[in-house]
Formats: structure tokens, sequence, C-alpha cells
């Protein structure tokens, strides 16, 4: 047997259909049996709840319709019914049955990739029935799953950090560019702002410079008209 066909087996292992059950539901838990055997679990599910529906404490109602549901990838709708029949098989001398129901939970939770789950429910498999080397095989193989799982995890946050970071530094830089845009602009208007004051200066200081010059020749044209009307007074 292949490594690969092991994993399959241990798996799915538990997923079997027991054959104690009482007079009342006989007939349809053995109708579902052989569906089931048959891989036509649909059918064995249909069976398996007419054994229900005439005895809702049936362990084994509710454990086959659980081993129905899982072959058909209802995990979650499975884990329910293992739950419900481990309920049913809480007493001491039904151990067995018990260690059964959380190997399938187990089995279940391994398939819905809640390997952290499935490890305590594979735990308290075992501890009804230490003996079990099928479970403590999923055991390993769900631990080791979890801890590749969390590896994944943790290169993905590293990752996730990364890209903040970049994004981080891609916005700072992003602010710093603007941040040079703006000052380059600022002294380019204050440049601009002199240059205006300078010209503005300049034009101020010509047209003293000319009023002052036109008032200078304002007042030697005075003078010489003046003098000049003294000049003749004087005659």
């Amino acid at each position: 047997m292949t490594r690969r066909s092991r994993v399959i087996l241990a798996i799915a292992l538990a997923c079997v259909s027991l054959s104690v059950y009482s007079q009342e539901e006989y007939k349809d838990i053995r109708s579902g049996n052989k569906a089931y055997e048959s891989d036509k679990f649909t059918e064995a599910e249909i069976e398996y709840r007419k054994g229900l529906s005439k005895n809702s404490k049936s362990f084994e109602a509710n454990f086959n319709i659980g081993n129905a549901l899982y072959k058909q990838g209802k995990y979650k709708e499975a884990i329910e019914f293992y739950q419900k029949a481990g309920t049913l098989a809480s007493k001491d001398e039904d151990k067995e049955r018990l260690s059964n129901s959380f190997h399938n939970i187990g089995n279940a939770l391994y398939k819905l990739d809640e390997y952290d789950k499935s490890i305590e429910a594979y735990k308290n498999s075992l501890k009804l029935n230490p003996k079990s080397d099928d479970t403590r095989y999923n055991l390993a193989l769900a631990k080791a799953k979890l801890k590749k799982q969390q590896q994944q995890q943790n290169n993905q946050n590293k990752d996730k950090q990364q890209q903040k970071d970049q994004q981080n530094q891609n916005q700072n830089q992003n602010q710093q560019q603007q941040d040079q845009q703006n000052q380059q602009q600022k002294q380019k208007q204050q440049q601009n702002d002199n240059n205006m004051s300078k010209e503005q200066a300049e034009q101020i200081l010509k047209a003293l410079e000319q009023d002052q010059k036109n008032v200078q020749d304002k007042v030697q044209g005075q003078m010489k008209r003046g003098g000049k009307r003294r000049l003749e007074k004087d005659w």
C-alpha cells in the first residue's frame, strides 16, 4: 500500500457502519448499510433517516447518517450527527462508540482544514481508546498539517507586512516628492514676488528721479525768467 493510499484510508477508516441496533429501526439501517457499501451514500442517508424517524435516540442511525453525509462531502452536517451520536454513547460501557464518534468528528474537521480542532477530537478519541493506531496516525497527520498551515499563515502575514511597508515607503516617497515640488513652487513664487518688487522699486525710483528732474527743470526755468526781469528793471 502506498503512503498516499494509507493517508486516505486513515482519514476515512472510522467511517463505517456499526452493526448493533434495536429491532425497531433494524430494517432501515440494514437497507442503509447495503446502499452505503455500494457507494450509494445519498440513498444510504435516506434509509438511515427513516430509521432515525422511528427512534430518535438511536446511536446507530445518527452515527451512520454522519457517515453518509461525510462521504457526500457534507462535513459540517456530518459533525452535527456525530456529536448527537456521542451524546447517546456517553455511558462508561459505550467508550468505544464515543471514541468512534470523536474519531469521525476529527476526520470531518480535518477535511474542513480545521486541524487544531481535529487534533482535539483525536485526542479525546485516544483517551477513550488509547490502542487505536488509526486515531494516533490521524493525530500525527493533523499535527503536521497544522504546522504547515501555521507556516503558510506566517508567510502570508510576512508578505502582507512587506506589502504594507512598501506601500508606506512609496507613500512617504510620494509625500517627500510632493513636499519638494511645493517647496520649489513656493521658492519660485517668492522669487517672482522679489523680481516684481525689484521692478516696482526701479520703476518708483525712476519715477522719483523723473519727478526730481522735472522739479529741477522747473526751478531752473523760473530762475532764468526771474533773472531776466530783474535785469530789465535795473536798466
